[in-house]
């Protein structure tokens, strides 16, 4: 069975739903009808064999409705046909349901990896689903050089080396990172830096690296710092630490102060990477833990990440659509969705038993290439960490309670305050970003009920406003913002489509362009209200509502509502001009050569080595052009006709 990254969609729906626990009850384009969904199911039945595979559920539009697995294809679909056996989840499920599409495989373990990899990519609103998009990091050392780099990586693992992780977070990571260059020396420049040195930099005057660039340690005793530092990731630390403080005590009796200043630091160093595991994991090995809890209709579970007998970090996750699914259930479809991600360790420890262990077992082992196997632990060490990944994973779900419930209480706040007939489950956020017109970016950010959605961000190059007019560059952005949307979904049916208020970084001008423009296209109902600073806003951070028909309110510098206003203007703010930077840097290392069709990075950088600058290039003659190496005559003519183009 051919894996595919997770994430690429072929479903163009799936990712706006991402995230929406009402999805499941609103995704239907059509009136929910269990007796045609049965009808659709038992057609396909007709055409099924009992050999294992996956099925997938699709409404009238065709998006995923339910990615399942089975062992029988055959058997398992035809259960959803006996709706009286069917819970109140699947029945509504069923009725949605207009189609189905079948894909077999040579086994059930497949099948089981395929359900968890779909799953990822069309994140179907029945189906549990691991509410978590980012990616994690691990550390990287690797072998593609004479002089091994170590550095932190995301995503593919395509590069030669060892990898180690992952790491709960980009922090944890990079705290390591900083402590395994003290504790070893190992360089984490690029390769075309370190080609290009002719005298140490920065790192090596703090003692964060031995310079292999200008020879200040020879490749051999290079390779023995790599090997130590494999050794210590790999679990075996005490060792590396054993070694240190003999070539400590060694340096001392031979009066070599510098030398044993150098090991007491990288000692120093080995030190603090143990004594910031705040989980002690001596004896675990290479293991992932799982714990779950539930209360009030939310599930959290918590992950411990150990390797090499030391904690790596940990992370909580919070579950969608688990309403009606066995806690069981969820921590299976929840692990097998992570390590669609992340390689899996030799050992997953468990707080329960889990339905289908061996299948799932057997499932992870052939993405690992390696067995591996589920545990619950029952005693020693491992039934401590369990503990502890247990009250981890209360406490975590007690926050996300508090904090849900204190969001729902300002998200009906705002809905009061802005004249909302409910509190908005999305929420568009604007603004521009330039400077005195030039590089113009505007900048669409999107709450939810939960928090901001950042896989939804969008931004957009100017193209019409070239001048410093904030009203035109809004009228643009808004134009192209809306259009899509009426063209996309102009029944307004599909979720993630439409924003239930429109929030504009701005006052009234911002706000009349905005009109303006949604008038032109026969919207007339879409909640907007521009944030501007108040008179006083540098003195008591006071804010300027602005609305629609010409009324302006303010709320009390105390409210919580103001805050969270506050907080969703400044994350706009921030993407803008972050937006904007990138487009103005980029813009600073263009070449005019890019311009030029049928010219790509090589060509470009022998036009520059031959000619000196591209100003020389554009008055070369003809001729120039086809002297110049890697420039064959059809090129030179595509060069000069673009720089002479009126003859």
């Amino acid at each position: 069975m051919a894996r595919t990254p997770a994430g690429t969609s072929d479903n163009p729906h799936g990712a706006d739903r991402f995230n929406e626990e009402r999805a499941a009850y609103t995704v239907a384009s059509a009136q929910p009808n269990l007796e045609a969904g049965v009808t659709a199911i038992r057609e396909t039945v007709k055409t099924l064999k009992p050999i294992p595979g996956v099925y997938r559920m699709l409404d009238t539009r065709g998006d995923v409705l339910y990615v399942g697995k089975a062992r029988s294809l055959k058997a398992r679909v035809a259960n959803y046909t006996q709706v009286n056996g069917l819970s109140g989840r699947l029945q509504r499920m069923v009725s949605q349901c207009r189609a189905m599409e079948i894909i077999t495989t040579n086994s059930e373990a497949e099948a089981l990896l395929l359900e968890a990899q779909l799953i990822k990519r069309f994140r179907p609103p029945f189906n549990v689903l691991l509410r978590d998009d980012k990616s994690f990091p691990f550390i990287l050392l690797r072998s593609d050089h004479e002089f091994p780099r170590i550095h932190k990586h995301r995503g593919a693992r395509k590069a030669k080396g060892n990898y180690y992780g992952p790491f709960a977070s980009a922090g944890s990571v990079n705290t390591t990172l900083n402590a395994l260059q003290k504790l070893f020396l190992l360089r984490s420049c690029t390769d075309s830096f370190f080609k290009n040195r002719d005298r140490p930099c920065l790192l090596y005057q703090i003692k964060r690296c031995s310079a292999p660039c200008v020879g200040r340690i020879s490749e051999p005793d290079y390779d023995k710092l790599v090997d130590q530092a494999k050794n210590f990731l790999a679990g075996k630390s005490g060792q590396v630490q054993q070694d240190l403080e003999k070539q400590m005590a060694k340096a001392a009796e031979e009066l070599d102060f510098e030398t044993a200043a150098i090991l007491r630091d990288r000692l120093r160093a080995a030190t603090f990477i143990q004594g910031s595991q705040a989980i002690n994991a001596s004896g675990v090995g290479d293991a992932d833990v799982f714990a779950l809890h539930a209360k009030g209709g939310q599930v959290g579970i918590q992950a411990f990440f150990i390797r090499g007998g030391q904690n790596w970090g940990h992370r909580a996750f919070f579950p969608t659509h688990t309403k009606g699914v066995e806690e069981d259930q969820i921590l299976s479809n929840v692990i097998l969705q992570f390590y669609e991600e992340v390689p899996p360790p030799p050992m997953i420890l468990v707080d329960r038993e889990l339905p289908e262990s061996e299948l799932i077992e057997a499932a992870l082992s052939e993405v690992a290439d390696k067995k591996v196997a589920l545990s619950v632990p029952q005693r020693g060490d491992r039934r401590k960490l369990m503990e502890q990944a247990s009250r981890n994973a209360v406490e975590a779900l007690e926050r996300r309670l508090a904090e849900t419930g204190t969001r729902a209480k300002t998200n009906r706040e705002m809905a009061e305050f802005l004249e909302l007939d409910a509190p908005p489950q999305r929420v568009e956020i604007y603004d521009n970003s330039h400077i005195q017109g030039a590089k113009a970016v505007g900048a669409m950010v999107v709450a939810g009920p939960e928090g901001f959605e950042k896989s939804q961000y969008r931004k957009f190059n100017i193209k019409s406003a070239q001048t410093n007019d904030d009203y035109a560059m809004m009228r643009e952005v808004m134009e192209r913002r809306f259009t899509r949307a009426m063209k996309d979904d102009p029944d307004r049916e599909r979720e993630g489509v439409w924003p239930d208020l429109v929030l504009l970084d701005g006052g009234k001008g911002q706000m009349s362009s905005v009109q303006e423009v949604l008038g032109e296209l026969g919207i007339e109902d879409l909640a907007v209200i521009a944030i501007a600073k108040g008179p006083h806003h540098g003195r008591e951070g006071r804010e300027v509502f602005h609305f629609p028909d010409g009324r302006e309110k303010m709320l009390p510098t105390n409210s919580p509502v103001l805050y969270h206003l506050q907080n969703l203007r400044d994350e706009v703010h921030r993407y803008a001009i972050g937006a904007h930077r990138a487009k103005r840097s980029k813009a600073i290392t263009a070449s005019p050569l890019d311009e030029i069709p049928g010219i790509g990075p090589a060509r470009k950088r022998a036009l520059l080595l031959h000619f000196g600058t591209a100003s020389k290039v554009r008055a070369a003659s003809l001729q120039d052009l086809q002297r110049a190496p890697g420039v064959s005559d059809t090129v030179a003519q595509t060069i000069y006709d673009f720089y002479h183009a009126g003859g």
